[in-house]
């Protein structure tokens, strides 16, 4: 049995894999994204969802045969890291078990765990790749100054636009008064109050705003349009300098995949797609294989040192919700 765990700056998800590719059990619980909250929260959390993934299989944690904790932040606070180290040992009372940052999770899962490069975009945005063993990540600076093309990213800029719309230094669009339906604002000054008074400026709620972005887009707001399109060339870019980095031929294919609730907007995909093959001509662009849970699950059978065959890979649930057979085209 191998557990997967994702975090993630909304919430962060568990699933026990079996080895024939079985999904035994899943669960949930908040953000393991500690930063604004102290690093005391991961334990918290992991402890939450472990219990409940358990007590989902009838299982206890020992049971568990090996598990990976993909935890957001991960290496980004170097005197951080023994500590983040340690955790899933009380959580688990074993020792059976790797800890890395959350980006790995999305490229096991996107690519099944293979030489190639996975973008992620949620709450926040960065790369991750690996060629021959050895692996590079791009992005993921923060939402103060970085994660360009996350969905945090495209909030803020949308919330940008509102205030511009109100002042007149921008047309009005739809956008201004999807906003003030979402927020339910008395007065368009009243933003303020809700992102950083009542919200107290959480990142994940501001970043899901970006969903109000992508309704505008729908609806002819050509500022929110063009701010998705941005943000799908943001992350066009970050794939580029992950293959550069990890240098890649010039006749190499290298396989291309993302993950992330961002991709959900038809608008920052075309974005990214065509931006992708603008910049190189061998990319293969392939749908997400699994959910980057179950990638958490793939790589700790990986790491026990007994991945999951062939027979039990194409069991696996694919981010269809079928089978992952062939989902690797195009």
């Amino acid at each position: 049995m191998f557990l997967g765990v994702d975090g993630g700056g909304t919430k962060t998800a568990f699933c026990l894999v079996d080895r024939s590719g079985r999904v035994v059990a899943r669960a949930q619980a908040a953000s393991s994204y500690y930063f604004s909250h102290g690093i005391e929260l991961v334990e918290r959390v992991l402890k939450e969802g472990v219990d409940a993934v358990c007590a989902a299989a009838e299982l206890t944690p020992v049971d568990i045969e090996y598990a990976f904790f993909g935890l957001p932040g991960y290496g980004e606070v170097a005197h951080d890291v023994p500590v983040l180290d340690a955790t899933p040992r009380a959580v688990l009372g074993h020792d059976r078990y790797a800890c890395d940052n959350d980006m790995v999770c999305g490229w096991s899962g996107s690519l099944g765990a293979v030489d190639g490069v996975n973008v992620i975009s949620g709450t926040g945005s960065m790369t991750y790749g690996e060629r021959l063993g050895r692996g590079v990540r791009v992005g993921g600076w923060s939402e103060t100054f970085g994660d360009e093309g996350s969905a945090y990213w495209i909030a803020v800029r949308g919330l940008n636009a509102f205030s511009r719309m109100s002042d007149g230094r921008l047309p009005e669009g739809p956008l201004a008064g999807v906003f003030r339906r979402r927020l339910d604002l008395g007065s368009d000054l009243d933003v303020i109050d809700v992102v950083h008074n009542r919200w107290q400026g959480d990142r994940g709620r501001i970043a899901a705003l970006s969903r109000s972005v992508a309704e505008s887009a729908a609806l002819g707001d050509e500022t929110a349009a063009a701010i998705l399109a941005e943000a799908g060339r943001e992350l066009a870019l970050l794939v580029d300098v992950t293959r550069a980095r990890l240098e890649f031929g010039p006749d190499e294919t290298v396989p291309v995949s993302y993950s992330g609730g961002t991709f959900g907007a038809a608008p920052v995909l075309e974005a990214f797609t065509t931006g992708l093959s603008s910049r190189f001509t061998g990319y293969e662009l392939r749908h997400p294989l699994y959910e980057p849970v179950v990638g958490a699950a793939l790589y700790a059978a990986k790491l026990a040192g007994t991945p999951l065959d062939r027979p039990a890979l194409d069991a696996l649930p694919g981010t269809s919700g079928a089978p992952a057979s062939g989902e690797d085209e195009q």
